[in-house]
């Protein structure tokens, strides 16, 4: 601590301290804070995107396969329509069983949200949890 003219210690030593550390924290929440926000917004675009996908190709499919197995019963209706009704049942099941393992690896494979804000918050607290 730094003495005053008469030996005696800097009144305003402390306090200012204080006020620094005080600011130097404020900032580090402001920072944090801004990265939170960015990741939260690019989250919320990026399940936005795979949900209007998701639902589109949704559509399409479910009418592609509609008229497909329309079409093939429509072929072998005075021969097999039972045969061909099984047989595109299977394929559509096959199909959307296959389909939602992709959607279940793709989910998995996803980064964690707000990876980077908690990675940031680590470094900043790694200090804090070494013995001095």
């Amino acid at each position: 601590m730094s003495a005053g003219p008469a030996g005696q210690p800097a009144a305003g030593g402390l306090v200012q301290a204080l006020r620094a550390l005080g600011a130097t924290l404020h900032e580090a929440v402001r920072v944090r804070g801004a990265l939170l926000r960015v990741e939260l917004s690019e989250e919320i675009e990026r399940r936005k995107r795979t949900l209007i996908l998701a639902a589109l190709a949704f559509a399409a499919l479910h009418t592609a396969f509609l008229l497909l197995n329309a079409l093939v019963v429509a072929a072998f209706w005075d021969t097999h329509r039972l045969a061909a009704l099984a047989a595109l049942a299977g394929l559509d099941l096959a199909c959307g069983f296959a389909l939602l393992a992709r959607l279940r690896a793709a989910a998995a494979a996803s980064p964690a949200p707000f990876a980077a804000s908690f990675a940031e918050l680590e470094r900043d607290f790694a200090p804090l949890h070494t013995p001095p």
